[in-house]
């Protein structure tokens, strides 16, 4: 199916399901207060140049929780809802299925994760600023520097027992920190155009441009002990995020979506 483009047009993505092995319904799972999805929804809400927020979701918990933030919900088919369903293939469905209603799909996609809470405003504008400039680029995503123990060339695959390098030639040649080419990890926002993403079939579109970000704006919220994690970010200060200073969810808007 060609999906018909609106020029300039920008719309975020929230992809949202209600399963998760790690934690039962973790999106809307509460890291220091808050609901995990009003993190991400809120930056882009204070972000610039989005004219339009969706989230594709099966669970009616969290599609209360949108509505009670303000954004449009789009059922998400019982098919894409299982672990091992790719991004890519739910980005699809949404942008597919609202081109079909609505005639049309934005340009330009921000995919906004409930599971990366420490996006800021400011990461999603960069990110759009740079492929405005840059059209021959068919995304940009954020990057964080890779810690020298995460590196490639340090990491071991264990096997019955046994551990080995994953990249013994490499290491070789690359065994300390000067010696070892730079690399970086996701920094958790990626910002594409939707023509190139659903020809390519991936959100991470080629060429792609990188923006860096402080190293601990990538972190991700999967796990119990994530959340801990994330809690002591945001408590000893080391993460700031300004843009929700003295905003809620108040009265029945806040008890639809708890």
């Amino acid at each position: 199916m060609t999906v018909a483009i609106v020029a300039g047009a920008v719309w975020a993505l929230v992809p949202a399901r209600g399963g998760s092995k790690s934690m039962p319904l973790k999106n809307v799972a509460r890291l220091a207060g808050r609901p995990l999805l009003d993190y991400c929804v809120r930056a882009g809400q204070a972000a610039a140049g989005i004219s339009r927020i969706i989230c594709s979701t099966d669970a009616e918990v969290i599609a209360q929780r949108c509505r009670a933030l303000g954004i449009e919900v789009l059922a998400r088919p019982l098919a894409l809802a299982g672990d091992s369903v790719p991004t890519f293939d739910t980005v699809a469905h949404c942008l597919r299925d609202l081109a079909a209603r609505e005639g049309a799909a934005a340009e330009t996609v921000v995919l906004l994760q409930p599971t990366s809470p420490f996006v800021l405003p400011q990461h999603i504008e960069s990110c759009l600023t740079r492929l405005n400039a840059e059209p021959k680029a068919s995304s940009v995503q954020t990057v964080i520097p890779c810690a020298h123990n995460q590196h490639a060339f340090n990491q071991r695959i264990v096997s019955a027992g046994q551990v080995r390098f994953r990249f013994p030639e490499d290491r070789r040649h690359g065994h300390s920190k000067q010696t070892k080419p730079v690399h970086h990890l996701f920094g958790n926002l990626i910002v594409f155009r939707t023509r190139a993403a659903l020809e390519q079939e991936t959100v991470f579109a080629e060429p792609s441009l990188a923006v860096e970000v402080p190293h601990w704006y990538g972190f991700d919220a999967d796990s119990p002990a994530d959340f801990e994690l994330g809690q002591v970010l945001l408590k000893s200060g080391i993460v700031t995020l300004p843009f929700l200073d003295g905003w809620e969810v108040s009265g029945a808007a806040a008890r639809n979506g708890a």
